[in-house]
């Protein structure tokens, strides 16, 4: 069982950076692949960003590959998404996910946070 806490959203004008954090309660937070999911009113959820257990392979959406950034510290139980030239379309509920394979889908990620709200204000 692997508990998620998001945190660090807020309100950042576009061009601006931001960064959100996750904490993962469990000492088996080393062996998941961490994600980060999104969702804007009416849209369905979308995939940001994945990370392998170990750190080693990273994966972006094509919406916001080459701003956003995807790290963890298994030290610390926490994975990161260092999010960069924000936009307005980047407004939106941020999730992050743990799941034992390192995908795309989020139908392979089993564990969910309650999610952190981003606006981008133009």
């Amino acid at each position: 069982q692997v508990q998620l806490v998001e945190s660090g959203g807020g309100l950042v004008q576009a061009g601006g950076s931001h960064r959100l954090s996750c904490a993962a309660s469990g000492r088996t937070f080393s062996s998941y692949c961490m994600g980060w999911f999104r969702q804007a009113p009416g849209k369905e959820r979308e995939f940001v960003a994945a990370i392998s257990w170990g750190g080693g392979s990273t994966y972006y959406g094509d919406s916001v590959k080459g701003r956003f950034t995807i790290s963890r510290d298994n030290a610390k139980n926490t994975v990161y998404l260092q999010m960069n030239s924000l936009k307005p379309e980047d407004t939106a509920v941020y999730y992050c996910a743990a799941g034992r394979l390192l995908t795309m889908s989020k139908h392979t990620y089993d564990y969910w946070g309650q999610g952190t709200q981003v606006t981008v204000s133009s």
